[in-house]
C-alpha cells in the first residue's frame, strides 16, 4: 500500500482518537484513578484478566493461560489432581491481555486497562472504517461516519460498563472483510486472513467466534441458494385443517389470557392447560406453516461449491485452529478429564433476549435520556449492560430514508441484519417488557451444537448493530448519488445529528481505589495465602457463598493466592473439591446467611489449625457490610484472629502465630 493510500487511514484513525476522548470524558483526567465500570462487578474481573496473564508469564514463569491464583486450597489435604486452574472456558480476553502485557509493569493496573479500553474502541471503529470503505467502494467520509455509528453504538457503549470483552468487536468487521475479499480473489492469502480473523475474535470473546460462523452460514448459503416467493400459487387440500386448528389453539390462548383457564376435552379425554408456553408455540409454528403455505418458497440452487472454494475453506478453518491452538489444547484438556463445562438448555428458565423495542429505543447513555428516565446505567446496572441494544435511531432513520426516497438496494446486509436481531430477542419475544410467549429463532437454535455457547442470545444485536452501520454507509452513498450536489450538506448534517444522539459524556466513572489494608498484605514477603470473607466460589451460572468480584480486583495490589474466586466457568468437580474440605464448607454456609449447627461450628473451628497450616493462610480481610455477625464470629474464633488495620469496608486480621512465623522462602519472581 503506497503512502498516499493510508492517509485516509490514518486520518481515519486520527479523527477516532479524538472521538474516543470526547465520548469517554471525563475518564481522560481520571484515567489513572477511575473507571468506566464498577470494579466490584464484572469490571474487576476484566481488570484482573490482564493482570494475571502478565503475572503468570512474568513473575511465575508459567503458562499465562493457567493459573494458581485463585480457587487456591479448594482441593483434597492430599491432591493428586493438577493445582492449576485452566481458563479455556473463562472470558479471558486473551487479545487485550497481549496488548496489556508490556505496558502494565510500567504504567500499572489501572492506566493500562483504561487504554487498552481506549484502544480497542478505537481499533474497533477503524476496522469498521476500513470494511464500510471497501462495501462502498472507497466513500470515505461515509465509511468514516459508519465506523463512528458503530464503535460508540448505543449497544456497544453499555458494553463497555462491565462486559469489556464485547467492546473489542473490531474482528467481527475484519472476518466480513476478509471474506468479501476472498469472494473475489479466491486466494489463499485472503483466505487465511478469514481464519486468522475468527482466531482474533475468539480471543477477545468467544461468542465473537460462534458469531464469525454464523455469518459464514448466511454468506455461504445467499451464495449457494436462493428462495423464491409464489404468493397464492400453492394448492393444498387440507388447508382448511390447518385454519381451524389455529383458530382452535387460537382461542385456548385467549381463553388463557382471559383467565377462563384452559380446560377442554380432547376425545373424551380432559385436558388441562395451565400456562401459555406450549400453545403460544403450537399457535406460533401453524401461523408459520399457514404462511409458508401462502407465500409457497422455493429453494433455487446455484449449484455445488467449487473445489477449489472447499480448500480455501479449509485452509482458513486450519489456519484459524493453529491461530488458537493453545487455547484448544486447554479446552481439549477439559474434555477429557471431564470437567468441561457445559449448563444445561432449560426451556422457560434459559436466558432472555432484549426487548423488541429496546433496539429502537434512544440512546440510554445519552446524558438528557439519563435525565429524563433516570441513569439506568447506575439503577440497574446488570440490566444496562446485558440488555441494551438500541441500533441509533439516526442510522435506522437514514437507511429508511434511503430505501423509500434512493432506493437503496442491499438485500444481503438486511437480511443478516435481521436474522441478528430476531436472534437477540432470545428464545421468547418481550415487548414493552411484556413477555408474549411467542417463540423466536433462538428458541430452537440454542440446542444446535457450538451455537449453543453464546448462552446469552441478546448480544446477537452486536452483530444487528455492525450491519445497520454499513448499510448506513451504503445509505449515505447512495443519497449522494441521488442528489450529488446537496451530499456535503447532508453529510454534515447527518455527523452533527449523528454526534449528538451518540454522545454519552459526562460518563459515569467508579473510583478504582484500593484499601490500604492490601499494602500490608503486600509487603509480606511470604508465599502466604488470604481469606476473603464473605467467601465463595461463583461462576457465570451458579454460585456458592457469597464470592465478589472484587476480591480479583484487589488482588492486582496484593498479589498472594486466593481461597475462593470467580470464573466465567467453574467446573461440578470443583464445586464439589469445595464441599469435600470441612473447613470451607462451613464457611460457605455462614457466607450464605446460614446458622451453623453446633457440631459443625465446632468441627471448623477443630479442624481450622490444620487447614491454616497447610494453607499458609496468614491474612483474613472481612468486609463487615456483607458478612454476617456469625461468620464474622467463627472466623475470629477459628482462625484466633488478630486486627490489624481498617480501611473503608475492609477490616485486615492477621492469623494465629502469623506474626511469629519464619518467613518462607519466596515464591518464584515475587516482588
Amino acid at each position: 500500500m503506497t503512502r498516499r493510500a493510508w492517509l485516509p487511514h490514518l486520518a481515519a484513525v486520527l479523527g477516532y482518537v479524538c472521538v474516543a476522548v470526547a465520548f469517554s470524558w471525563p475518564l481522560l483526567p481520571h484515567i489513572t484513578t477511575h473507571l468506566t465500570g464498577d470494579p466490584g462487578g464484572d469490571t474487576g474481573v476484566y481488570v484482573w484478566n490482564q493482570w494475571v496473564f502478565q503475572h503468570e508469564a512474568w513473575v511465575e514463569h508459567r503458562n499465562p493461560l493457567t493459573t494458581e491464583q485463585i480457587f487456591s486450597m479448594t482441593g483434597r489435604p492430599v491432591d493428586l489432581t493438577r493445582k492449576e486452574v485452566d481458563l479455556p472456558q473463562h472470558n479471558y480476553t486473551l487479545f487485550a491481555n497481549l496488548l496489556a502485557f508490556p505496558l502494565m509493569r510500567v504504567l500499572g493496573t489501572v492506566l493500562t486497562f483504561n487504554l487498552v479500553y481506549l484502544a480497542t474502541v478505537v481499533l474497533t471503529a477503524w476496522m469498521t472504517f476500513v470494511l464500510a470503505r471497501r462495501v462502498t467502494e472507497g466513500a470515505d467520509l461515509e465509511a468514516w461516519l459508519a465506523g463512528a455509528a458503530f464503535a460508540w453504538a448505543p449497544v456497544l457503549v453499555a458494553r463497555s460498563t462491565g462486559h469489556y470483552s464485547l467492546v473489542a468487536a473490531a474482528p467481527l468487521a475484519a472476518f466480513i472483510w476478509s471474506l468479501h475479499r476472498v469472494e473475489r480473489s479466491e486466494s489463499l492469502r485472503d483466505s487465511l486472513l478469514a481464519g486468522v480473523s475468527v482466531a482474533w475474535a475468539a480471543s477477545c470473546d468467544a461468542y465473537y467466534a460462534v458469531y464469525c460462523l454464523v455469518i459464514a452460514g448466511i454468506y455461504v448459503s445467499s451464495r449457494l441458494l436462493r428462495l423464491e416467493w409464489r404468493p397464492g400459487t400453492a394448492k393444498a387440500p387440507g388447508r382448511w385443517l390447518l385454519d381451524l386448528s389455529i383458530l382452535l389453539v387460537g382461542g385456548l390462548v385467549l381463553g388463557l389470557v382471559a383467565g377462563r383457564g384452559g380446560r377442554f376435552e380432547l376425545f373424551g379425554v380432559p385436558v388441562s392447560v395451565r400456562g401459555l408456553w406450549a400453545p403460544m408455540f403450537l399457535l406460533t409454528v401453524l401461523v408459520v406453516a399457514r404462511t409458508m403455505l401462502y407465500l409457497h418458497p422455493q429453494v433455487v440452487t446455484y449449484g455445488l461449491p467449487r473445489p477449489r472454494a472447499l480448500g480455501l475453506t479449509v485452509a482458513a478453518g486450519l489456519a484459524g485452529m493453529v491461530a488458537l491452538s493453545p487455547t484448544l489444547y486447554g479446552a481439549a484438556q477439559r474434555v477429557i478429564d471431564g470437567s468441561w463445562v457445559s449448563p444445561p438448555t432449560y426451556w422457560r428458565s434459559s436466558p432472555r433476549g432484549v426487548d423488541l423495542l429496546a433496539l429502537v429505543a434512544p440512546n440510554p447513555s445519552h446524558p438528557l435520556v439519563r435525565w429524563i428516565s433516570g441513569d439506568a446505567q447506575t439503577a440497574a446496572p446488570t440490566v444496562f449492560v446485558e440488555f441494551t441494544a438500541a441500533l441509533g435511531l439516526v442510522v435506522l432513520a437514514v437507511v429508511a430514508f434511503a430505501v423509500w426516497r434512493a432506493g437503496l438496494r442491499a438485500r444481503g446486509w438486511f437480511w443478516t441484519l435481521g436474522i441478528f436481531a430476531a436472534l437477540s430477542l432470545g428464545p421468547f419475544v418481550h415487548v414493552a417488557g411484556v413477555n408474549t410467549f411467542i417463540p423466536g429463532p433462538w428458541a430452537l437454535l440454542r440446542y444446535v451444537p457450538v451455537v449453543s455457547l453464546t448462552r446469552m442470545p441478546g448480544r446477537f444485536a452486536l452483530v444487528a448493530a455492525l450491519c445497520a452501520s454499513v448499510l448506513f454507509a451504503l445509505a449515505l452513498k447512495t443519497i449522494g448519488e441521488r442528489w450529488p450536489q446537496r451530499r456535503r450538506q447532508f453529510l454534515a448534517t447527518v455527523a452533527v445529528l449523528l454526534a449528538i444522539e451518540l454522545l454519552p459524556a459526562p460518563r459515569p466513572l467508579y473510583s478504582a481505589a484500593i484499601p490500604s489494608v492490601y499494602d500490608t498484605i503486600r509487603a509480606d514477603t511470604r508465599p502466604v495465602r488470604i481469606l476473603e470473607l464473605p467467601f465463595g466460589i461463583r461462576d457465570g451460572v451458579s454460585s456458592e457463598g457469597n464470592f465478589s468480584a472484587r476480591y480479583q480486583f484487589y488482588q492486582t495490589r496484593h498479589e498472594k493466592k486466593l481461597i475462593g474466586g470467580y470464573l466465567s466457568r467453574v467446573s461440578a468437580r470443583r464445586f464439589r473439591e469445595v464441599r469435600e474440605t470441612p473447613v470451607l464448607t462451613g464457611l460457605l454456609a455462614l457466607s450464605e446467611g446460614r446458622d451453623l449447627p453446633p457440631d459443625e461450628l465446632n468441627r471448623l473451628v477443630e479442624r481450622a489449625p490444620a487447614f491454616m497450616e497447610r494453607a499458609r493462610l496468614a491474612w483474613v480481610v472481612i468486609h463487615p457490610s456483607q458478612t454476617p455477625p456469625a461468620l464474622e464470629a467463627a472466623a475470629i474464633r477459628a482462625f484466633a484472629l488478630e486486627r490489624v488495620s481498617e480501611d473503608g469496608d475492609a477490616v485486615l486480621y492477621r492469623t494465629r502465630g502469623s506474626a511469629t512465623a519464619t518467613p518462607a522462602p519466596p515464591a518464584p519472581g515475587a516482588r
